[in-house]
């Protein structure tokens, strides 16, 4: 296994990361949930993504079964919440740590930021980081980030607005694939600011939950090497059996930092696909939009705010 340095935090992640919404999947029971993810942290892989609202918490639940038996020691652990005000997010993080059955979470992350108001709600004074920032100093969780995958200046705006509110995130997760590299392009318009700010980079998407590899231009293993070529801290991506957990295992054993032949060769084969986001639905649609399908999971609107519409 490799590993790197998460930004600023001076955590050391493997590159590869378990991805935990395939782990709630419905031809996913339990029992291979927590093999998969004992088997990755067995093989060198500490770091497991999850989410508040995975598969209605089918996710959390079974990585917290895995977590028992001394897991817990040996993994970094990461989870996201979708509330937008303090109240919400609150909710959101107890019920995240009753079902991960941790006392600490070490990153927890405001998921979805794909509109531009999210950053001016969870910055608000009764907002989202109120909460994440008040449980950092109560122990229930290290860190704090935030994800996105659909738009770079979305990204970059909740960077701003953190700058302005003077808060510096410790990791923020994007999609970074060879289709990205084209069109609507999250790892040259973000990532270099991520470097800049020395924040950990957490790369997604790298298969687009295997849509990318519909386009029959590029392999996994190609897609995954990719990804780590680029300065991430960790590679996430989606394990629902075991052979797909040695593909990952595979792609860090194989990997090495590509030249500029291999990687002109590579962008090469997807820069006619990756017109127009076609196979990247989560830029162009709403389909992988959870937040929009339920708007309830945000929490209200900031109380200042209706005042001023309603007044």
């Amino acid at each position: 296994m490799i590993y790197r340095t998460l930004g600023s935090t001076g955590e050391k992640v493997s590159v590869i990361g378990v991805g935990g919404w395939h782990l709630g999947l419905s031809h996913v029971d339990e029992e291979l949930a927590i093999r998969i993810v004992r088997s990755a942290i067995d093989g060198g892989i500490n770091f497991l993504d999850n989410c508040w609202d995975y598969n209605e918490g089918r996710s959390e639940t079974g990585m917290g079964k895995a977590l028992r038996d001394g897991y817990r020691e040996k993994a970094f652990v990461m989870t996201k919440i979708d509330g937008r005000t303090k109240q919400e997010a609150s909710k959101q993080l107890d019920e995240s740590l009753a079902r991960l059955g941790v006392d600490c979470i070490d990153l927890v992350q405001h998921h979805e930021i794909i509109r531009f108001e999210d950053p001016h709600r969870i910055f608000a004074e009764d907002g989202a980081n109120a909460a994440l920032v008040e449980a950092r100093k109560a122990g229930k969780l290290r860190y704090i980030g935030f994800t996105g995958h659909k738009d770079p200046s979305v990204h970059l705006y909740m960077l701003e607005v953190a700058e302005q509110n003077g808060f510096k995130f410790d990791a923020v997760q994007l999609p970074l694939n060879l289709m990205d590299a084209h069109y609507r392009s999250f790892s040259r318009e973000v990532v270099p600011e991520l470097v800049r700010q020395n924040i950990g980079i957490l790369g997604m998407k790298s298969m687009a939950n295997g849509i990318l590899l519909k386009s029959n231009t590029v392999t996994p293993i190609e897609c995954l090497h990719y990804a780590l070529n680029l300065p991430t801290s960790v590679v996430i991506t989606g394990i629902d059996s075991l052979e797909i957990l040695d593909q990952a295992f595979e792609a860090v054993r194989t990997f090495h930092p590509l030249n500029k032949e291999e990687l002109d060769t590579l962008l090469a084969k997807t820069s006619a696909a990756a017109v127009n986001g076609r196979f990247e639905p989560f830029k162009t649609t709403s389909i992988f939009d959870g937040t929009a399908q339920h708007p309830e999971w945000l929490g209200e609107e900031p109380p200042e705010v209706q005042l001023l519409v309603t007044a």
